[in-house]
């Protein structure tokens, strides 16, 4: 009894099993194609942006920190190389100068951290992916070994090849999915965390600034 029980219950995962590889096949697939797009992504980003350079940063950020007035403080923030949105967080900065010290302290700290939080969902796809592609790949190797096997014990050469076949195309697949993830989410994470910097950097000299007048 125990034993036909089992054998059930071994049956049925099989049956569970098997019928995993067409969902892991799309996801793969699914997988492939937002690598490509996030491929994609990274290239048009990489040649359009134009990230401001040490020295010219420097030149802001004294410029910011002799600026008279909020007027003046307002225009050497647009007219620098900054990123729009770095622009934007320090011209709200700037706006709030009739504020108390600690609130806008407070303020400015809140605004990077959405700037951020932002940034950070830009990578979210590509470091799922990196995870969830070896993943993939690993459930579309392991998958049809077992039908494989059993082919072998029969002698059905075909089926063993192609069993080892989709085994060998989703452990490539998987593996290319989470390595090239893993390179988009780390150059793209490089570029965020250094524009958070300049945005911090600027912002530190803001502050200070509006904290003398």
């Amino acid at each position: 009894m125990i034993i036909q029980g089992t054998e059930t219950l071994t049956s049925l995962i099989h049956i569970l099993s098997e019928s995993l590889l067409t969902p892991v096949i799309i996801l793969l697939v699914v997988s492939i194609i937002i690598v490509i797009l996030s491929f994609g992504g990274l290239l048009n980003e990489f040649i359009s942006r134009k990230p401001i350079s040490s020295k010219n940063l420097e030149d802001l950020v004294r410029r910011v920190s002799f600026s008279a007035n909020v007027d003046q403080m307002k225009d050497e923030i647009k007219n620098s190389n900054l990123f729009d949105y770095q622009k934007e967080v320090l011209l709200r900065i700037a706006d709030n100068y009739d504020i108390g010290k600690d609130a806008r302290k407070a303020l400015a700290g809140e605004l990077i951290s959405a700037q951020e939080t932002r940034l950070i969902k830009k990578t979210n796809k590509t470091d799922i992916l990196v995870k969830v592609g070896p993943s993939l790949g690993l459930l579309g190797t392991l998958i049809p070994l077992g039908p494989g096997l059993a082919a072998l014990g029969t002698g059905d050469i075909a089926t063993l090849a192609q069993a080892l076949t989709i085994a060998f195309d989703t452990t490539v697949t998987g593996l290319t999915v989470g390595a090239v993830s893993f390179l988009i989410s780390k150059y793209k994470k490089q570029w965020y965390e250094s524009e958070l910097i300049d945005l911090e950097t600027v912002a530190e000299a803001e502050l200070e600034t509006i904290n003398k007048w």
